[in-house]
C-alpha cells in the first residue's frame, strides 16, 4: 500500500481530474475584475445543459446542505404547510431545515432502500390541499436510491399548485436531469460529488412558477436570498464572494462533461452500477436497493453474514480504499460503494478485485474472482469499445 495513494470510492467528496486540480492552481483574480466576469460568461451557457434547463444556474458559495436550507428559506414563511417525502438521512435532513424555519411538516415515510411512489405523494397532497410545497430527494445518497423525480414530479402538477423542489446534491451531472421538461421548480446540486469538485459551491436552478413564490415571500433572508443571486448572474456577478479557485475548476469540469458528451456520461455511470451491481450479486451478497431505482452514483451493500464495518476496515487497511458506512439506524448494517464523476470501469473492476480479497481476509467464503468475472461480463456486454 502506498500511505498517500487514497482510493477514495465513497458517495462524496469524489476524487478530482488531474486537469481540475490544475485549473484550481491557477493564479487569483479580482472577483470583481473582468477576468471573473469573462469567466462567469463562459461558465453559464455550459451548465444549462446539464441541469436541463434554459434558466441561468445560480453560483452559490457554500456547501449542498445551504443549498437546500435556500431553497426552504426563500419559498416559505412559519406556519406554510410542506410535504417532505423521506426515504432516506438526507430526506430527514430537509424535515429538520423546515422545522427550523417553523413550517407545519407533512412527512412521507418510506422504507430505507426503497423509492417514493407518485401515488403516495398524491394522496397527501389531496388530503392536504394547503401543502405548498413537495420536497423530495433525487438521489438519497444514504441508501443509494434514485426516486422517480419525473413521475413524481407529473404527480404533483395533477392535483396541485405545490412547489416541486429536488435535493440532487449526489446526482446530477452523473444521471440524466430536465429541469424544465419534468415541470421541477427548485433544484439544489453541490460540487463535490458529480462535479468532480471540492465541497464549498451549490447551483440552483429556480423556475418562473418559484420566482414569484419567492418574490412574495416574506420570510426574512439575507445571504441565501435567491434573487441576489439571480440578479449576480444576470449580470455575470455574484452578490458576495465566490469561491474562485472552485470556478475555475468548474469550467475545466464543464469542459470534460462536453468533450466527453452528456449522453455518455451518463452512459458510463449506468455502467458502473450494472457492474458493480453485477458483482455482488455473483457473491452472493445482498443489494439494498431493487434495479429499477439503483442509483448510477453509488451503490449500497447489505451484507448477510459478514461485519460491514469489519470489511470496510480490512481493504481500508490493506489498500486505503475507502468505502461510506450506514448512516442512522443503518450504520453497521450497510456499506456504500461511490462510483461517480472521476471514476471508469476500470476503477470499478479495481474495487470489485479488492473487496473480494478482502471478504476472503475477513473469512467470507467466496469464490475468488467472481465477482470480477460478473463485472467484466457486464463490460463486455454493455461497454466495450463503445
Amino acid at each position: 500500500m502506498l500511505p498517500d495513494q487514497l482510493l477514495l470510492r465513497i458517495p462524496g467528496p469524489s476524487p478530482i481530474p488531474p486537469s481540475v486540480q490544475r485549473a484550481m492552481s491557477q493564479p487569483m483574480i479580482g472577483h470583481r475584475g473582468a477576468e471573473t466576469t469573462a469567466l462567469l460568461q463562459r461558465i453559464k451557457p455550459k451548465l444549462k445543459p446539464v441541469f436541463g434547463t434554459e434558466q441561468d444556474v445560480l453560483l452559490v458559495t457554500g456547501s449542498g446542505t445551504a443549498g437546500l436550507e435556500a431553497a426552504v428559506a426563500n419559498t416559505a414563511k412559519p406556519g406554510d404547510e410542506v410535504l417532505v417525502v423521506v426515504v432516506g438521512a438526507f430526506g430527514d435532513r430537509f424535515v429538520k431545515i423546515a422545522k427550523a424555519y417553523q413550517l407545519l411538516v407533512h412527512q412521507l415515510d418510506v422504507t430505507w432502500g426503497e423509492a417514493a411512489k407518485p401515488e403516495d405523494i398524491k394522496a397527501v397532497l389531496q388530503e392536504h390541499p394547503e401543502i405548498s410545497s413537495v420536497f423530495v430527494t433525487y438521489c438519497e445518497t444514504s441508501t443509494g436510491v434514485l426516486n422517480p423525480i419525473k413521475e413524481i414530479a407529473e404527480a404533483v402538477h395533477e392535483v396541485s399548485d405545490a412547489l416541486v423542489i429536488v435535493d440532487g446534491v449526489s446526482c446530477v451531472a452523473g444521471v440524466e436531469t430536465e429541469f424544465d421538461a419534468w415541470g421541477i421548480d427548485i433544484l439544489v446540486t453541490g460540487t463535490q460529488k458529480a462535479f468532480m469538485l471540492p465541497g464549498g459551491m451549490f447551483f440552483a436552478v429556480v423556475s418562473e412558477r418559484a420566482w414569484q413564490v419567492i418574490e412574495s415571500n416574506t420570510q426574512p433572508r439575507f445571504y441565501l436570498d435567491l434573487t441576489k443571486y439571480r440578479e449576480g448572474i444576470a449580470k455575470d456577478s455574484t452578490p458576495f464572494t465566490p469561491a474562485l479557485s472552485i470556478l475555475f475548476g468548474l469550467e475545466q469540469v464543464l469542459t470534460l462533461l462536453e468533450e466527453e458528451g452528456l449522453e455518455q456520461v451518463y452512459a458510463r455511470h449506468r455502467l458502473m452500477r450494472d457492474m458493480t451491481r453485477a458483482a455482488f450479486r455473483a457473491l452472493d451478497i445482498p443489494l439494498l436497493v431493487e434495479d429499477a431505482y439503483a442509483s448510477p452514483t453509488v451503490t449500497a451493500i447489505k451484507p448477510a453474514d459478514f461485519d460491514a464495518e469489519q470489511l470496510r476496515k480490512q481493504v481500508k487497511q490493506e489498500f486505503n480504499l475507502a468505502f461510506a458506512g450506514g448512516q442512522q439506524h443503518m450504520k453497521g448494517e450497510i456499506f456504500r460503494i461511490g462510483h461517480m464523476g472521476y471514476c471508469s470501469p476500470a476503477d470499478v473492476l479495481q474495487v470489485i478485485s479488492a473487496v473480494e480479497i478482502g471478504l476472503m481476509q475477513i473469512g467470507k467464503q467466496i469464490i475468488l474472482g467472481a465477482g470480477t468475472q460478473a463485472a467484466q461480463q457486464i463490460y463486455l456486454e454493455q461497454g466495450a469499445n463503445k
